[in-house]
């Protein structure tokens, strides 16, 4: 018999069951990345994670005779919904044995937790910020995840949702791409130049962290005005900026990170990150004794690169912006003879022309994810 129980997050021992259980499920998996134990803690910490400051979670464990077989949170974004117009709830943090019983019975406490709330529709995975990965995974079962950008799942995941009556709601692709096989067209970068020769946009590049901590202020602005048409976006608050910031300026790389400017404003970046997954799977989750001093490290001798967020202001897009920003994309990998692999991290099926650029920039798909729906 399966039995739900809700967590009370103050209870350590509740807590511990929640955050450890994909561990069980995920040991010997070499696709998976353990997550860091310190920021899954965050996400259940009410007081800390800036969520909190204007929408509610609520997290249940699934056990069979005493073990747990599965784990669910229950989110509500009341950002998401004022900005949208919309009643829907979301699901993130699932993981389960292949046990539909269990899962159907950790989604009808979801179901009964939502309608409490007056929400109509149910949707996910997907999480507490933009930086949290989307979607079930669908394709790309033999490649490891990067970092904790993207989620990993075993293929019956996608049995255990489907089962319940969800359907597509929205597919995000990753794209591969090798240094050698980055082709643009030369037109492109004589745009690119042509602009920046007209002084319209500029691009500032960095050198330190102590240079790019001076312009997070007006990236994180920059950021909170690129994607308004995104299907997943919503209005960031100060504090959850602050908190993106924070982890990028943690395991940036500078010179990996670019910016398009028109006179003093930031109207588009290129975010490109060390992917880290092999010293966090050293890490098993832990920063200490010395999985700190190994992600450190890893930095600095990566050979892959995930460019997650890239992003030009819908007013400058057709004015040489996107030249501007792939110029840059193409400058970065080579201009960087350590990095042979990239990464081009969850591009929605809504940005059309982003994914149909990538492509043509010689990226290969290689990951699919999915965000579901259901109607409840």
């Amino acid at each position: 018999m399966v039995v739900i129980e809700k967590i009370d997050t103050h209870n350590k021992a509740q807590v511990k069951d929640f955050i450890t259980l994909p561990y069980r499920l995920f040991k010997g998996v070499d696709q998976w990345v353990p997550p860091l134990m310190v920021d899954q803690k965050l996400y259940l910490q009410r007081e800390k994670h800036p969520f909190y400051e204007h929408s509610e979670a609520d997290f249940y464990l699934a056990r069979r005779d005493g073990q747990v077989v599965g784990r669910i949170a229950a989110l509500q974004n009341r950002h998401y919904n004022e900005y949208h117009g919309t009643k829907k709830a979301q699901f993130y943090l699932f993981e389960c044995d292949n046990d539909q019983e269990a899962a159907s019975a950790l989604f009808d406490q979801v179901y009964e937790w939502a309608h409490a709330r007056g929400l109509d529709t149910l949707i996910g995975p997907k999480g507490f910020g933009v930086l949290d990965g989307y979607g079930l995974l669908q394709d790309g079962y033999d490649h490891r995840q990067v970092m904790s950008m993207m989620n990993y799942n075993f293929p019956y995941y996608v049995n255990l949702v489907e089962n319940l009556g969800f359907v597509k709601e929205v597919d995000f692709l990753s794209c591969y791409l090798h240094r050698s096989n980055f082709v643009l067209p030369e037109r492109i970068h004589s745009i690119a130049e042509r602009v920046l020769q007209r002084g319209t946009l500029g691009v500032t590049r960095f050198q330190s962290k102590n240079d790019l901590k001076a312009w997070a202020p007006r990236i994180g602005k920059a950021y909170n005005q690129a994607f308004v048409n995104n299907w997943e976006y919503a209005p960031l608050t100060d504090a959850e900026i602050k908190v993106v910031l924070d982890n990028i300026l943690l395991i940036a790389d500078p010179k990996m990170i670019k910016i398009i400017t028109h006179k003093d404003d930031v109207v588009g970046f290129l975010l490109g990150f060390p992917d880290l997954s092999a010293a966090l799977q050293r890490a098993k989750g832990k920063l200490f004794p010395i999985g700190i001093v190994d992600i450190m490290l890893e930095i600095r001798r990566t050979n892959w690169l995930s460019v997650n967020g890239a992003g030009v202001l819908p007013e400058f897009q057709g004015h040489g912006g996107n030249a501007v920003m792939y110029s840059e994309m193409q400058k970065t990998v080579l201009e960087n003879p350590r990095y042979e692999h990239v990464d081009m991290t969850q591009v929605a099926e809504t940005a059309v022309q982003m994914r149909r650029d990538l492509v043509n920039l010689g990226g290969k798909p290689y990951k699919n994810h999915r965000v579901y729906r259901r109607a409840i």
